[in-house]
């Protein structure tokens, strides 16, 4: 198998409101800096995946538009997914693990401002059971948290630490949408308060991969992906253990995650409950591990939807380029209650 590396990671600043720009200019400065720090230009690109949500955007084939910002002309390869950013840099992964392409340019962004993207989300639940009665997402990640805290597997307390660790933890990311000190907050749906909640926000994010000596020669420390698989889970939510993840332990297993120790893993977990969960699918919960879970902050401090999952990817990778890191895990999610995830392990050159 080709050795495929992640050689470069861009994104927005993440904010509450960008009414005033569009998901061009929100683009066009994140995909301008990662060509940038490979030297590379939109010429030397092979292939060009993204992911976004129309429902988001509220109009049909709105990421046609987008490719405004990376330029179509003279004529490129490229293919969309209609799904977080992560799994666009799957489909690109897999086109350079074929022969067909040397490069690749993944980019993924969402707006979540102009609508209520709680109701939005709604249109991804079972349509003839569940969509009718419009639970939205954190209604369903209330219930989630409820099982756990019902198991006996956490409780409100610690649910708090994990939103007080996650946005200390992004004082040190000059992207993230809410660092510093958090409040516990308000009561929001039982048994989550405001703090065990993502903000609602806009941003962009964007890599550039690279197979072989393209990759070395690319960057000084190439972010190699060892590993990545994705798992589903069943649709309907009353036939699931909303306590377990057993597709993204699945995942983990496929991506070689249990095979030699780890020390960085970017969590998708856009709730405080939902940590729980992946930390003990992915066996990061033991009393002595010395993994660092979200140093960037994670969800919790910034998630524009359809690309915070790319964003774990990118976050986990920087690390590794940058020597803070050897081996990490990057995690995605996509549907309600963790229903679809996906699991890379990354390294730096041994």
């Amino acid at each position: 198998m080709r050795d495929v590396a992640i050689v470069a990671f861009g994104q927005s600043d993440h904010v509450r409101d960008s009414a005033e720009t569009s998901e061009v200019e929100m683009l066009m400065p994140v995909l301008h800096d990662v060509l940038e720090q490979t030297g590379l230009a939109a010429r030397d690109i092979d292939f060009t995946c993204s992911g976004s949500s129309d429902y988001l955007a509220g109009r049909a084939f709105s990421f046609t538009m987008a490719l405004d910002g990376v330029g179509a002309w003279p004529p490129i390869s490229e293919s969309h997914v209609e799904m977080d950013g992560a799994w666009a840099l799957y489909e690109a992964w897999v086109k350079i693990l074929t022969g067909e392409a040397e490069t690749a340019l993944v980019y993924a962004y969402g707006k979540s401002s102009p609508g209520d993207v709680r109701e939005v989300l709604t249109r991804q639940l079972d349509p003839y059971y569940v969509a009718p009665l419009w639970p939205d997402s954190v209604a369903l990640a209330a219930l989630q948290a409820q099982a756990l805290i019902d198991a006996e597997l956490t409780d409100e307390r610690e649910l708090a630490g994990i939103a007080a660790r996650s946005r200390a933890a992004a004082g040190a990311n000059p992207h993230a949408q809410l660092r510093g000190e958090m409040p516990v907050g308000e009561p929001l749906v039982a048994p989550l308060r405001t703090g065990d909640c993502p903000p609602i926000g806009d941003g962009a994010a964007a890599v550039v991969l690279a197979a072989g000596d393209t990759a070395r020669r690319l960057t000084a420390r190439p972010a190699w992906i060892r590993g990545l698989d994705h798992r589903i889970e069943a649709h309907g939510l009353g036939v699931r253990d909303l306590t377990d993840s057993p597709s993204t332990r699945l995942a983990a297993e496929r991506a070689g995650a249990f095979e030699r120790p780890l020390d960085t893993a970017e969590l998708h977990a856009p709730f405080t409950s939902q940590e729980v969960v992946l930390r003990r699918a992915l066996k990061l919960d033991a009393p002595d591990s010395a993994v660092c879970i979200n140093p960037s902050g994670g969800a919790l401090a910034a998630n524009p939807v359809m690309a915070a999952g790319l964003i774990r990817l990118g976050e986990a990778a920087a690390r590794i380029q940058r020597g803070a890191s050897d081996r990490a895990l990057a995690h995605a999610t996509s549907g309600p209650c963790l229903q679809h995830n996906l699991v890379a392990v990354l390294e730096g050159e041994r």
